[in-house]
């Protein structure tokens, strides 16, 4: 199960061994519960190609998402492995090796990029692939570094945040967080609005913060903890808050999916809702996954349900894409999942290299961009 590899605690990880509650959740558990629904052959209604591949090492423990950078993208691997390619064609562009194994990346705003490594360290690299400097963060970091305003953010897994000077690397300031005696082994990602960057945290909260110093504008509660035990009342974010207009749109686990007022941290709406993976939005729905894999589709607006598809039940769909008439999910297979996007109906179905698609997709020019953890980056084109 994901969640069972990703369950990580500083105090109580000893307990999970005799646990019986929640036991999807136990990394000692002997079979899984609930198996992966069987695939149904596709009479598809809109046809799909893979446009290229390229491959940039396996991500290990890391999640890695592409970043676009004009009619570029810049890809990263959990072995070291820096790529800039021609969004068009999948052409290199260049091909660096950051010296160390990779933990999370590519952030950038354009001029620098910023990646995670081993233990800790922090890595920027100008756009032509030269190393600019090397930071230490405080311990591993898993989530893809902010970067915006001159400042790069970095959040590590004790839920320190520091704001690093994006030219030199030197800290501008820190800001050490509590964190929950039990969360999952993820990414929570943060998002650059304005001045301000939005951090996800553990706990279920979202934190918005001033870049230029680190100071907080507001705290917004994603979900409650509830249960009688550790693991029932374990809350955690998933994936990155996503700016919709003046709304920011996030999920969590064991917690809420919602929209909530950028500047006044106002609840737009909420639902009760689980999911380790996060959102995506377009100028009408909030797109998301559960933690059953069933995937769900929300009226941006109001909240109120428009489909729910659950035959990806236990698949592991990653973060959902919206492009066009489709809404897209990568599994635990490598496949890609193409549903409409107006009634939730399967349309098409691509294969990349039968490995988990765990990083966040993302939409480049007109392909849609997906990352397995064997390290195949593949462009899907829709036609």
């Amino acid at each position: 199960m994901r969640i069972s590899k990703q369950l990580v605690s500083a105090s109580v990880l000893a307990m999970l061994a005799g646990c019986s509650t929640l036991s999807s959740l136990n990394p000692f558990a002997k079979e899984p519960k609930d198996q992966p629904a069987k695939l149904v052959e596709l009479q598809g209604s809109m046809a799909v190609r893979t446009a290229w591949k390229v491959n940039v090492g396996r991500a290990s423990e890391g999640q890695f998402a592409p970043a676009v950078v004009g009619n570029t993208l810049v890809l990263a691997g959990g072995q070291g492995t820096i790529v800039r390619v021609d969004t068009a064609t999948g052409n290199e562009l260049w091909r660096v090796d950051a010296g160390v194994p990779l933990t999370a990346g590519v952030g950038t705003d354009g001029n620098v990029l910023v990646v995670g490594g081993a233990k800790g360290a922090v890595l920027a690299f100008d756009m032509n692939g030269k190393e600019l400097w090397k930071a230490q963060a405080s311990s591993e970091v898993l989530s893809t570094p902010a970067v915006g305003k001159g400042v790069v953010v970095v959040r590590s897994v004790d839920n320190r945040i520091v704001g690093l000077d994006a030219l030199t690397g030197q800290q501008k300031w820190t800001v050490q967080r509590p964190s929950p005696p039990l969360s999952l082994r993820l990414a929570p990602g943060m998002l650059v609005v304005g001045d301000d960057v939005v951090v996800a945290q553990p706990g279920g909260k979202m934190l918005r913060m001033v870049l230029a110093t680190g100071a907080p504008r507001w705290e917004i509660s994603v979900g409650e903890s509830r249960g009688a035990t550790e693991l029932e009342r374990m809350i955690d974010m998933g994936g990155a808050p996503v700016l919709a207009g003046g709304d920011v749109c996030a999920v969590a686990y064991q917690g809420r999916i919602g929209c909530f007022e950028v500047d006044a941290a106002t609840i737009r709406w909420t639902k009760e809702f689980s999911s380790d993976v996060g959102v995506a939005v377009d100028e009408r729905f909030v797109f998301a996954v559960d933690d059953k894999g069933a995937v769900h589709t929300f009226n941006r607006e109001n909240g109120a349900s428009a489909w729910k598809n659950d035959k990806l039940a236990f698949r592991h769909p990653s973060t959902p894409v919206s492009y066009g008439r489709a809404v897209a999910v990568g599994d635990y297979q490598g496949y890609v999942h193409f549903m409409s996007r107006e009634d939730g109906n399967f349309l098409a179905r691509a294969a990349t290299d039968g490995s988990a698609i765990t990083g966040t997709p993302v939409v480049a020019g007109d392909k849609l961009i997906f990352q397995t953890q064997a390290g195949t980056v593949a462009a899907i084109a829709v036609e």
